[in-house]
């Protein structure tokens, strides 16, 4: 693939960013759903790292790079989602409701998954929930975690990842 002329510029995130550009695709594709907006959000991150100034310094590049994507494809996907709610009329209201819906039996099949889940939480010691509870549901840092228990930070990660796959197994 010819890189457009700019990595002559001597820009290392330009070269990253084409070494990395099908990962960034799917990344992008993964968030919004479609392949097609996943490339045009991934230009538009091109766009917005190409105007970025040389001297900036960026420790991981690749890491910039798919944040700068994530960033831009969940913004792109909330938009996507506002509009859709703001272009049902209110006579349309009801119709765009039961379309976007589920059926009452992926319902009943959701509310029994997550009563399975809520009885394998139940089952685990007190510590590992809190754990659990506190970083998947309440988005608390696991270091954060680790203070309030009063352990380490690697006993905080392993206490969620055995909740995780208890929870996994009745998946």
């Amino acid at each position: 693939m010819q890189k457009l002329g700019l990595a002559g510029t001597g820009s290392q995130l330009l070269d990253v960013f084409f070494d990395h550009r099908h990962r960034l695709i799917g990344l992008a594709a993964r968030i919004t759903g479609c392949r097609s907006q996943a490339e045009d959000i991934v230009h538009d991150a091109f766009m917005k790292v190409g105007g970025a100034t040389e001297g900036e310094q960026i420790r991981s590049q690749a890491s910039y790079l798919t944040r700068v994507v994530r960033n831009l494809s969940i913004d792109h996907y909330r938009r996507r989602q506002l509009e859709e709610r703001l272009m049902c009329s209110e006579d349309e209201e009801d119709e765009c409701l039961v379309h976007h819906s589920e059926t009452p039996e992926s319902l009943v099949a959701d509310q029994q998954l997550l009563e399975r889940i809520s009885r394998v939480l139940a089952d685990m010691p007190q510590r590992t929930r809190y754990a659990f509870e506190m970083c998947r549901i309440h988005g608390m840092k696991q270091k954060d975690i680790a203070a309030a228990l009063g352990v380490s930070p690697a006993l905080v990660n392993s206490m969620i990842r055995d909740a995780m796959l208890r929870c996994r197994e009745i998946l």
